[in-house]
């Protein structure tokens, strides 16, 4: 997909829960999973005194961004990294203003900065879907790569060809909560006995055979959970969001906003625990006074879903889940 195309989801309601916390001049959000800038721009336009500092781990989404936000260079700082090492950046991006050298602070300076707003648009993005040659995609023919950040080593095809078959099933079990996933992990150990598997319609092709018959008949492709767990495997997308969300809450100022878009019950699971937890009195019961109220208020009631006409002109919207807080209390 052009990147001046792509469509950001909910795009007008994530607008609206940041924006409040945005609208003083030099207020700092951090788009944490960056993308083609859709968000990024819609608040950059929405708040012409905040300022945004844009993380993601895909380079190219980085070089895309950098044309598409132009209009508000003075504004952006852009960084090729992955968001569980937001407390480095934004301690890196303060000590940048206060004249310190560049490259990450020392450990003593991380955290100590706050921000206002903070933006997490999760999973794969549609250029990265429309790019074939990624191989997120199970409808078209490519490589089996799957890698966001395509400076790091392992691939799908490493985890298809190299983990055992006890290991291959855990994973598309646990992340693709695929109920086949022995037999799937099976039949790949099978054919890659025969000739290492090394591009997406083969393996497609080998997760399709190994589901029954009735089943594959119904519930869209048959691969779509094996793909969505080697892509989950190969990015540690649970394991960096398990690692970045609490330390990343933790840089919010009092009144500073957070949104996080989810796409699949795995990771909205884990956004819904830690906004939860956050929101709630931590007191043991019978004391007179609060000893640990809440951190966050909740912006949102539950996940909030896009509307039948988003998701009519974008189907790709139809998944997300949309969640929000306010920091009411300073982080311990």
């Amino acid at each position: 997909m052009d990147a001046g195309r792509h469509v950001p989801v909910m795009a007008g309601r994530v607008t609206d829960l940041l924006a409040p916390a945005l609208a003083r001049d030099g207020a700092v959000l951090v788009d944490a999973t960056l993308g083609r800038a859709g968000h990024a721009r819609a608040l950059l336009d929405a708040c012409p005194g905040m300022v945004l500092i844009g993380i993601d781990a895909d380079l190219a989404a980085i070089e895309a961004a950098r044309d598409i936000l132009s209009p508000h260079a003075a504004r952006v700082t852009l960084v090729h990294a992955r968001y569980d090492e937001i407390p480095a950046i934004v301690a890196s991006y303060y000590l940048g203003l206060t004249g310190g050298a560049g490259g990450r602070p020392p450990a003593s300076r991380q955290g100590h900065e706050r921000i206002n707003g903070l933006l997490f648009d999760l999973g794969v993005s549609s250029p990265q879907l429309d790019e074939a040659d990624r191989g997120f995609a199970y409808a078209q023919d490519a490589p089996l790569d799957m890698r966001m950040d395509r400076t790091r080593q392992r691939t799908a095809a490493d985890v298809v060809n190299g983990y055992p078959a006890a290991e291959l099933a855990r994973v598309l079990r646990e992340y693709g909560e695929e109920r086949f996933a022995q037999r799937i992990a099976a039949a790949i150990i099978r054919e890659r006995a025969r000739a290492p598997i090394a591009s997406t319609m083969k393996l497609s092709a080998i997760v399709r055979d190994a589901i029954p018959a009735a089943t594959r008949r119904t519930g869209g492709n048959p691969a779509k959970r094996t793909f969505q767990a080697l892509r989950i495997e190969v990015n540690d997308e649970l394991g960096t969001l398990r690692r970045a969300l609490p330390e990343a809450l933790d840089l919010l100022a009092v009144g500073g906003r957070v949104a996080v878009l989810a796409y699949h019950s795995l990771e909205d699971r884990i956004v819904k625990r830690e906004l939860t937890a956050r929101s709630k009195d931590q007191s043991p019961p019978g004391l007179p006074v609060p000893i640990a109220p809440p951190e966050l208020r909740l912006l949102t009631r539950g996940a909030e879903r896009p509307s039948d006409a988003e998701v009519a002109s974008n189907p790709r919207a139809a998944s997300a889940r949309l969640r929000a807080a306010e920091r009411i209390k300073e982080a311990a």
